[in-house]
């Protein structure tokens, strides 16, 4: 990169030519961009819902009340809130929707008592809450599982003042089988009972029943159904972690990190500005992969990486390292802004604001 020596480190570098072929990708694979919500807990940028918007995508998903307000403020006409708001967050998923008038905001609920309580805020609204119904298909996280439970409780949602029920809302986070045959299996396997659910549904309400299925890892499974909508979102950035994971999966990598070396402490060491607060730190190492293929972790801290290489001699104390994050969704959190590349020069910046907590709500 030409102008590299003009960043400070540790950075977070986008590259929008390469979020734009992701997108195309996403698309094409969708076959159709009412097909697609996205998922913005992988960006967190409302430049990057701005591109989403241009090539026609109208649904997104996000995980929690900042992203949502984030999305809206770049224009989103419909966001799915895919985090059962309980609490205090309720009555600001409310004072979200009273701001945003134009936006179609929806929420995902597996419990009567939450239910209820989104009843009570919004029963006075003059305008109803949509929620979908969260669907435990395996992943033993939130939700409940297909069955009579489900069912109970998605004509119990039906019942209530204030709200509208939207749909199922299906996440397989625990399918990440590498071969692609396996993973459709279980992909299937988890999804046949929602089906069964869904057919029961459609009887009982004599309507059609949406469904938001799946992430990066089942996208194209899901893709194939043609009556779901798909919910993928680090397929927009990338890391290797997701790409040594899911070889199937072709897209390319658009978000780096930029360090510095900034100590030698000894011959074959390098200590750089890369530390938990800089990339994502919840995996075992490597937590990020350099141009130095043979760079081993040995020590890592709140400010630092320090690194083994047999080619550290090669570098001077200020010399860059790009790297690629294993995990990229909690690597984009740890910052306020990325540094925009194009045509191999830092050209701008773009904000992070839905890193935070709270916005204005």
């Amino acid at each position: 990169m030409e102008n590299a020596h003009e960043i400070e480190t540790p950075a977070l570098l986008v590259y929008p030519e390469r979020i734009g072929e992701n997108l195309r990708r996403m698309i094409a694979l969708a076959g159709d961009t009412n097909r697609l919500r996205p998922h913005l807990k992988t960006v967190k940028m409302p430049d990057v819902v701005v591109m989403l918007l241009e090539q026609g995508i109208r649904r997104f998903k996000c995980a929690t009340i900042s992203e949502a307000e984030m999305a809206a403020d770049a224009g989103a006409p419909d966001v799915l809130l895919a985090s059962q708001p309980v609490g205090p967050n309720a009555g600001r998923l409310r004072s979200l929707v009273r701001k945003h008038p134009q936006t179609r905001f929806s929420t995902i609920v597996d419990d009567p008592a939450a239910a209820e309580a989104l009843s009570a805020e919004f029963a006075g609204e003059g305008r109803k809450l949509e929620v979908w119904l969260d669907i435990d298909c395996g992943m033993h996280r939130t939700g409940v599982p297909p069955g009579r439970e489900a069912f109970d409780l998605h004509r119990r949602l039906g019942l209530l003042p204030g709200l509208v029920v939207a749909g199922l809302h299906v996440y397989d986070g625990h399918i990440h089988e590498s071969d692609p045959h396996e993973r459709a299996r279980q992909c299937e396997a988890a999804f046949a009972p929602v089906a069964e659910l869904r057919g029961e549904l459609e009887r009982e309400t004599k309507g059609p029943v949406r469904v938001v299925a799946g992430g990066t890892p089942t996208f194209p499974m899901h893709a194939r159904r043609g009556d779901v909508e798909c919910s993928p979102g680090t397929c927009l950035l990338w890391d290797f972690g997701y790409a040594d994971r899911f070889p199937d999966l072709d897209f390319l990598q658009a978000a780096l990190v930029l360090t510095r070396v900034v100590s030698r402490p000894a011959p074959d060491r390098l200590c750089l500005d890369l530390g938990h607060k800089a990339i994502a730190s919840e995996n075992p190492h490597p937590r990020v992969r350099f141009e130095l293929n043979d760079a081993v972790a040995v020590m890592h801290s709140e400010e630092h990486l320090v690194i083994e290489s047999g080619r550290a001699g090669t570098y001077a104390i200020g010399n860059v390292l790009f790297g690629i994050p294993r995990h990229i969704c909690p690597t984009v959190a740890l910052y306020s802004e990325a540094v925009v590349i194009r045509d191999g020069r830092a050209a701008g910046r773009w904000r992070i604001p839905a890193r935070d907590r709270r916005l204005t709500i």
